[in-house]
């Protein structure tokens, strides 16, 4: 599965998880994966990314492995939500940072 990261999503993950990118993009499709399995609809890709068009550079793409069950499911959600399957591989990233993140954020009372 080719999976094309923008740079905030690379960025991201190596400052939070490590360099190890294939393990950290492998574990956010499992993740979007599971959510969307069990019925608790992960936040859909944006609008402009909808595009099959949308530009990536090809030197930020990675080759990964995946369990085909992940792959399909992630395939069904991209031709659901109208995009191509590395821009939605791209954003499981995005939105796994995101949960990492609002879960590790400490609670601010005002």
């Amino acid at each position: 599965m080719k999976v094309t990261l923008c740079t905030l999503a690379r960025s991201g993950a190596e400052a939070e998880l490590g360099p190890d990118l294939a393990a950290t993009v492998r574990t956010a499709l499992g993740h979007y994966s599971e959510k969307l399995r069990s019925g608790r609809a992960p936040v859909a890709p944006p609008r402009f990314i909808v595009s099959e068009g949308h530009q990536r550079a090809p030197e930020d793409a990675m080759d990964l492995v995946v369990a085909p069950e992940i792959e399909a499911v992630l395939k069904a959600e991209a031709a659901h939500q109208g995009v191509d399957l590395d821009a939605l591989a791209g954003h499981t990233v995005l939105v796994y940072l995101a949960e990492l993140d609002f879960l590790g954020a400490p609670l601010q009372l005002v």
